[in-house]
Order: C-alpha cells, then structure tokens, then sequence
C-alpha cells in the first residue's frame, strides 16, 4: 500500500462520517488512508465495493462515460438539490465521498489519462461482462505486464470462466439462478425477491474482501493479483443452511415464512396488535419464554422437550405461544421478555429502523451534502477499526458527498500533472 496522502482536494474524514456536536477529538489515519482507487464500476455491485473502500480511507477516482455517466444517475428516486435540480438519491447512497472525472476509453487522449491514472493506482474495479475490458485493449494479462503492482478487481454476474461467463445479470436473475428465491416467501406463495438487493450487495462486500486480501498478498511479494468476482458464487455461498439441510436430507428446502429452518421457537409470532420476534435458540432460553408468558406448562409438554421435537412440531408450539401472546400487546412483551434476558425485538419498518436509538447512537444514519444544496439521509459504514473505544455520544454524522458528473477533471488532472513534474 502507499504510505503517501493522495486524496487530492478531499477532505480527510474519519472513514464513518465525521460527527457534529459529539466528542470524538482528532480523527486517526483511516486504515485505507493512502490507496488508490480507479473505479470503473457502474450501477450497483462495483460501486458498493468502492464506496466501502473509500469509507474506509481509500480516494476513490470514479470514472465515467462521458454520455451520462453511471447509469445509476438516471435511476430514481430524485431528491431536489438547492439549485432546483434533481439528484439521483440512488446514485447518491453509493457512490459518497468519490471523485468523478469522464472518460471515453475509445478516445486517444481519454486513453493517455486512464493509463496516467492506472499508472498511480494501487486498484482498478470494473463490473463489465468478461471480454470487454481486453476488447478496450485492458485484459488483466496487458496491465498486469504494465503496472505489476495494480490489483484488477473484476465483478461480473457469473465471473470469467464456466458456461454462463458471457451472460448479462442482474440482481434479480442471480437472486433467482442462486437459489434464494426458492428458499424465500411463504409456503405455497409465489417467488419472492428479498427486499434489498443482496445479488449485488454480496458481490460488492466479496469484491472487498478479495482487495484486501490481495493488498496483503501484495506486501509480501510487491505484485498485484486478480480478484474475480461472481455475483452467483456470492449467493451460492451464503446458502449456508439452505445448502446444509439439502445435504443431510436430500431434499430441497422452500420457504418457511418467518420462521428459522432449525431453531424453534425462532419466529415472528402474533400477539395482541401486532407481530413481534422471539429467538429462543437453545432449551433454557424455552423454559425462559415458557414462564415469562405466564405458560410454564408449554416447557414440559413432551412434544416440545427438545429443539428437534420443537421444530417437527412447530404448528402447535406456534399455536400455544400465540395464544399467550395475544391478552397483550407488542409493547407489553417486548418488555417482559427483554427484562428476562430472552432474544426478541419488534418488527421495524424503515422509518422505525432508522431512527431506532440503537441505530442512531452507532453512527449508523447520516446526511451527506449533495451537489447542488440540500443534503441526503443515508446508512453510514458499519465498519469500526479503532485504537480503543471512542467517546459515540449522540450527534449528527456528516457524510462525504457523492460527485457530480465529472466534477473532480480539474482536479484529478491537476494531480496527475504534479506527479509528472515530481
């Protein structure tokens, strides 16, 4: 990794958002401090992995197409900016605290600049189908004989080999081919999306842990590495039970609603106004539940005696807590099974979640300026790498700003003329 500070004309941050009004005192060196990142990532999955490496510290130069740029520019929703236009909110919760500068890489000139860049860069990140990166004349084996320390970071929806690597993917198609939707839904229902879109979302966070990893390779033997990326390897590999139940059993599993494949109770269950869930993973947690319901009985009828009897006879388990939930409200049990110490919490929706205290005293929601005026609710990084616990006292976080089409030229080509001169 560079040790040198090439972050340009941004702002050092703190990697999480600086916070306003709190007590953190001098923010450290973030731990990607220092890296360079070219991103010629578009849409989702690439600029997923890129934003999380530039929370963490790295300078992120985005490079775009010069006819519109990232096409997540012109997906919804829009937020009006002060200046009376419109902002893809979108585009803006991926793609903080990046830089942007527009290329066309058929140009000759647009060319030189690319190369200039890659020539400083300690990653490139490119989420096209296999084979068009070498139709630009850019195949891992021709950069990685001109700059042998870069590391080539490439997510695509089936990666380079096997039959389908020439396929275009969404998240959707992956969601579908990984076997997630199958194992998704309500028994007997229709296939069912999972509400965010962890097709890409896993694929970036995978394309992060292979960078890393790779950045550690290369400190001990100072050459860059290809990081290969499929967007359905990454659903194929948090099957995790799904594939472990298929294994055992011989049979594949569907979807259970709410509740886990293998732990009971461990549900969403129904009480007087409304649903709550209840994680009693283990025997003791169940005599727990048992009597904190007023139901001590249900921990010594024989057909629950064991997590296995439990989960083949989960209807009427499901039956006899239900019915000892439904004299109270959601409110009154989430207090009551909270005092005992059993795993439960309320079933949020997204304006719950976000101002959840917990939440909001993690840091986890800020507000990034966006090009223009205004400023965007969005999640901050989750990530922490500290020295020790720091003072998180309740404040605003600030986060960095998504770019503007091709804001950063002036910048960005400004650098690069200093360090030919250096």
């Amino acid at each position: 990794m560079r040790t040198d500070d090439r972050r340009g004309e941004q702002g050092p941050g703190d990697g999480y958002g600086q916070r306003t009004g709190g007590t953190l005192g001098e923010a450290s060196p973030r731990p990607l401090e220092g890296l360079v990142v070219v991103d010629l990532s578009r849409v989702l999955a690439g600029p997923y992995c890129t934003m999380v490496l530039a929370d963490l510290g790295a300078r992120v130069i985005k490079v775009e197409h010069p006819l519109g740029g990232d096409d997540a520019r012109h997906i919804g929703p829009f937020v009006e900016t002060g200046d009376g236009e419109c902002f893809s909110a979108y585009f803006a919760s991926i793609n903080r605290g990046k830089e942007s500068i527009a290329l066309d890489l058929k140009e000759e000139e647009d060319r030189r600049l690319f190369e200039a860049l890659l020539a400083r860069a300690d990653v490139l990140v490119e989420n096209f189908r296999p084979g068009v990166m070498d139709r630009f004349g850019y195949s891992w084996e021709t950069l990685h004989a001109r700059f042998p320390r870069l590391i080539y970071a490439a997510v695509s929806g089936f990666g380079r080999t096997g039959p389908y690597r020439d396929r275009p993917a969404y998240d959707m198609v992956v969601q579908a081919m990984g076997g997630i939707l199958s194992v998704t839904g309500t028994p007997g229902g229709p296939p069912v999306r999972v509400g965010t879109s962890i097709g890409d979302i896993t694929a970036g966070l995978f394309a992060v842990a292979g960078i890393e990893a790779a950045l550690v390779a290369r400190e001990r033997d100072g050459r860059g590495r290809l990081v290969d990326i499929a967007m359905l390897d990454g659903q194929i590999a948090i099957l995790e039970n799904a594939i472990a139940r298929y294994a055992a059993s011989g049979q594949s599993p569907g979807p259970l609603g709410a509740r886990h494949p293998s732990i009971a109770p461990f549900a969403a269950f129904r009480a007087a106004d409304g649903y709550l869930v209840i994680a009693a993973g283990n025997d003791t947690l169940f005599r727990k539940l048992a009597e904190t319901l007023d139901r001590p009985e249900i921990a010594r009828d024989p057909r629950f005696a064991s997590n296995d009897l439990r989960c083949r006879n989960i209807a009427p388990l499901t039956a006899e807590i239900e019915a000892a939930l439904a004299c109270r409200p959601v409110t009154h049990w989430l207090q009551r099974l909270e005092s005992a110490g059993i795993p439960c919490g309320p079933i949020n929706d997204i304006a719950s979640a976000v101002n959840d205290p917990q939440v909001r005293a993690r840091g986890m929601i800020g507000h990034a300026p966006l090009p223009g005026g205004g400023e965007l609710m969005m999640a901050a990084n989750p990530v922490r790498v500290t020295e020790g616990e720091a003072g998180m006292a309740d404040a605003p976080v600030v986060l960095p700003a998504p770019p503007a089409f091709d804001e950063h030229r002036a910048a960005i080509l400004a650098w690069l003329a200093d360090e030919e001169t250096a």
